[in-house]
């Protein structure tokens, strides 16, 4: 009985009931472990689920209010390695903080392991990682061998400062395990910008748009691939061009199972063209 006791009084000692999230993906993460009502605060850019948008804010992603953080008494805040700054600073202010990466498939995996040790949510934790490596196998020899372009933003104009998704992100994890090739190769680690010709020699087979938020710019599907038809490459012969339009399509959060749905019918209907 008194080690029952001990062991209860343990882990309430090291439960964390005030947190504050300082990213969309661990906001996100949090709230898929069955734990949002222990938010209490986020940031601007923390709208999903509909309940984050009422928490109060502490600021923009790069830009977080130190003052407003210490005014919400968090007993932990979460982030990603970008405010590793912060993190120093929150440390000398008596707060604790738990800094973590999202940029590699297994990153977002450990964040999900690591966010549900915290909140004591194991459990939820092993059947989101679950689902996610089930998704994961479903994507793969769809097709083989195909060089995929995936493209960053709402582009209309393809005579330069196109962005990709180069070979130090989750996506380029994602086409590797489908079977393909990341149609960008590079060594550089920043973010890759090209321009027309750089795309042409890329020669991709399929191309995705990562383009959240498409209806609030008015933007029609035919107005973001019209430009890519016009490129002298496979996927404009064969109009292998797809449009991921939701707000998930750029967040590293356990919502990567619904980008991993959409790219496996991407997959599909390319091998059928």
């Amino acid at each position: 009985m008194r080690f029952i006791l001990l062991l209860l009084f343990t882990i309430n000692l090291f439960s964390y009931d005030r947190i504050i999230a300082l990213s969309p993906a661990i906001n996100e993460i949090i709230y898929a472990l069955d734990s949002g009502d222990k938010i209490v605060g986020n940031t601007s850019f923390c709208n999903y689920p509909k309940e984050a948008q009422n928490k109060p804010k502490v600021g923009g992603y790069f830009s977080p209010s130190l003052e407003k953080i210490l005014s919400l008494k968090p007993d932990m805040v979460i982030m990603q390695h970008s405010s590793i700054k912060l993190s120093k600073k929150l440390n000398r202010l008596g707060i604790e903080t738990k800094v973590l990466k999202l940029k590699r498939l297994n990153d977002i995996k450990d964040t999900i392991k690591i966010v549900g040790d915290v909140l004591g949510k194991r459990t939820q934790a092993k059947t989101i990682l679950d689902n996610l490596n089930q998704k994961l196998k479903d994507i793969k020899n769809i097709t083989k061998n195909k060089k995929i372009l995936m493209v960053i933003g709402h582009n209309l104009n393809l005579e330069k400062r196109i962005f990709v998704a180069g070979q130090n992100l989750y996506f380029d994890d994602i086409i590797n395990i489908s079977g393909n090739i990341n149609a960008f190769r590079s060594k550089r680690v920043g973010q890759p910008i090209l321009n027309m010709e750089n795309i042409i020699a890329t020669n991709a087979d399929i191309i995705i748009l990562l383009a959240p938020f498409k209806s609030k710019k008015s933007l029609s599907d035919n107005d973001l691939i019209s430009p890519w038809l016009k490129l002298p490459i496979n996927a404009s012969k064969t109009k292998s061009i797809y449009i991921l339009d939701k707000e998930y399509a750029g967040i590293s959060s356990h919502r990567l199972i619904y980008f991993l749905e959409d790219f496996k019918g991407f997959l599909q209907d390319a091998k059928s063209r």
